[in-house]
C-alpha cells in the first residue's frame, strides 16, 4: 500500500475531501438500502479509480467541483459493477467479506447496484456534467457488452486472444478510460486532450487486467481472490490461451477437459498451472502486459515533468508490478 500512498501525495488533500463529498451522496431514507450501502462502503478498496480522476484532472489543469462529481460517479459505477458481477458469477465473497448477494439475495443485490448507478447519473445531471455523463454511459455500454461476450465465449470454452483482448478492453479498459477521460474533462474542454487521456486510461486498464490474470497463476494468495480462482471458475485468460495455442492436440485436449470440469482436484489445478508455465503462457502474457504499459506511458511524454506526471507514471508501473 506504501506505493499507492506515494502516488496519492500530489492529490492527498483532494482525496480526503472526496471521502466527505462521497459520503454525502450516499444517503437514503430506505432502512434496508441504508444498511446495504453502509456495508458496501465500509469495505471500500484502494480507491484507485477516484485517484486516477484527480491525478488526470491536475495533469490537465486544476481540480474543480466537476472533478469531485466525476470521481463520485466513477466510484459508484465501479462499485455497482462489482455488486452485479458477484450476482453474475454467483460469488459468495468480495474482498474477503460476504458479497451482497450472499448476505441478502440476488434480487436485492441487483437493485442495490442499480441504485448506485442511477445515483451517479442523477448527480451528473444535477451538476450539468453532461460530457461526463456521455463518457460514463459509453463505458457502461462497453462493460455490458464485454460481460455478455465473455459469457457467450465461456459457454463454448473456446476463446482466442482477439476475443480476450476485446473483452478486457470492453470491461476493465473502458472503466479506467472513463476515469482518465472524466478527470481530463473536468479540467479542460480540449477534445484532443480528453481523447489522449482516454487512450492512456484504456492501455492502463488492459495492462492492469492482464496483471490480474497473471496473479491468478502466481499462487501468492494476496490478490484478494483465492489462488487459481480463474481455473476453478473455468475462466480462460491470456496465459492459458497462449499455452493452449502452442500445445500438441492430446495435451491441449486434456487441459481443456480439466478446465471445463466443474469439480477439479488440487493436482489437476496444479497440472494446469504447470502446463501454462511449460508452454510459455506466463512469459507471453507479461510481454503483452508490458506493451500496453509502454503505450500508456508514451501518452504522458507530451506533458512537462511534474509531481503529478511522476505519480501517473508510477501508477501505470504499479498496475503491472503489484503483488495483489
Amino acid at each position: 500500500m506504501s506505493a499507492l500512498n506515494n502516488i496519492r501525495k500530489p492529490v492527498e488533500t483532494e482525496m480526503a475531501q472526496f471521502e466527505v463529498y462521497f459520503g454525502h451522496t450516499m444517503k437514503s431514507d430506505i432502512p434496508l438500502l441504508k444498511i446495504i450501502l453502509n456495508y458496501i462502503f465500509r469495505r471500500k478498496g484502494k480507491q484507485m479509480r477516484p485517484l486516477l480522476v484527480f491525478l488526470t484532472a491536475r495533469l490537465n489543469g486544476a481540480v474543480t467541483e466537476s472533478t469531485y462529481v466525476a470521481a463520485t460517479f466513477i466510484e459508484l459505477l465501479h462499485t455497482a459493477s462489482l455488486v452485479h458481477d458477484d450476482v453474475v458469477d454467483d460469488a459468495g465473497e468480495r474482498r474477503g467479506a460476504l458479497s451482497v448477494n450472499a448476505l441478502w439475495n440476488s434480487k436485492i443485490a441487483v437493485l442495490a447496484g442499480d441504485y448506485m448507478l442511477s445515483r451517479g447519473m442523477l448527480i451528473s445531471v444535477q451538476k450539468k456534467s453532461y460530457d461526463m455523463l456521455e463518457i460514463v454511459s459509453e463505458a457502461v455500454r462497453k462493460m455490458s457488452e464485454g460481460e455478455l461476450l465473455q459469457l457467450q465465449k465461456a459457454r463454448k470454452h473456446y476463446i482466442t486472444e482477439t476475443d480476450y483482448l476485446r473483452i478486457i478492453h470492453s470491461k476493465t479498459g473502458a472503466l479506467i478510460a472513463a476515469c482518465t477521460a472524466c478527470g481530463a474533462c473536468s479540467a479542460t474542454d480540449n477534445a484532443d486532450t480528453v481523447r489522449l487521456m482516454k487512450e492512456f486510461g484504456e492501455n492502463t486498464g488492459i495492462a492492469f487486467q492482464i496483471r490480474d490474470d497473471l496473479l491468478d497463476y502466481e499462487n501468492t494468495g494476496l490478490s484478494g481472490k483465492p489462488p487459481c480462482n480463474d481455473i476453478k471458475e473455468r475462466k480462460i485468460t491470456l496465459p492459458l490461451i497462449y499455452a493452449l495455442a502452442r500445445a500438441p492436440y492430446l495435451k491441449r485436449h486434456r487441459i481443456v477437459r480439466i478446465v471445463k470440469s466443474r469439480k477439479k482436484t488440487a493436482s489437476e489445478i496444479s497440472e494446469v498451472v504447470r502446463f501454462v508455465s511449460e508452454y510459455g503462457g506466463l512469459e507471453y502474457a507479461a510481454q503483452r502486459m508490458n506493451q500496453y504499459r509502454d503505450m500508456a506511458l508514451a501518452a504522458l511524454d507530451t506533458y512537462p515533468e511534474s509531481e503529478v506526471k511522476t505519480s501517473l507514471k508510477e501508477f501505470v508501473c504499479y498496475t503491472t508490478e503489484r503483488r495483489k
